[in-house]
């Protein structure tokens, strides 16, 4: 059986901006879909392009639940999230492009 990745992702506008949080099996796909505006809606209207924070799991049943715990965390623990792993806000899209073997 193959294994899968799956992710659990947070887009900003900027720091401490505009926050998105969902869930995926391609990061690199779906972050350039959102900085390109290739996705109708919320990130599109409110220009969310820059992947902040994310997570790995294996099982698309707990990223999922993962992903539904954020959405329902108030604005300070995702703040606190973001800043414990990426304080200066950095667009985390450029090292996993520079990760992806060509």
């Amino acid at each position: 059986m193959k294994n899968h990745a799956y992710y659990v992702y947070i887009l900003a506008s900027r720091r401490n901006g505009t926050l998105y949080v969902g869930v995926t099996s391609d990061l690199v796909g779906r972050t350039w879909e959102h900085k390109n505006d290739l996705v109708e809606g919320f990130t599109k209207k409110h220009g969310v392009h820059i992947l902040v924070w994310y997570e790995f799991h294996d099982d698309i049943l707990t990223a999922i639940a993962r992903e539904k715990r954020l959405k329902r965390w108030n604005r300070a623990w995702k703040l606190k999230l973001i800043e414990k792993e990426n304080s200066g806000w950095n667009d985390l899209y450029d090292r996993l492009i520079s990760d992806v073997p060509l």
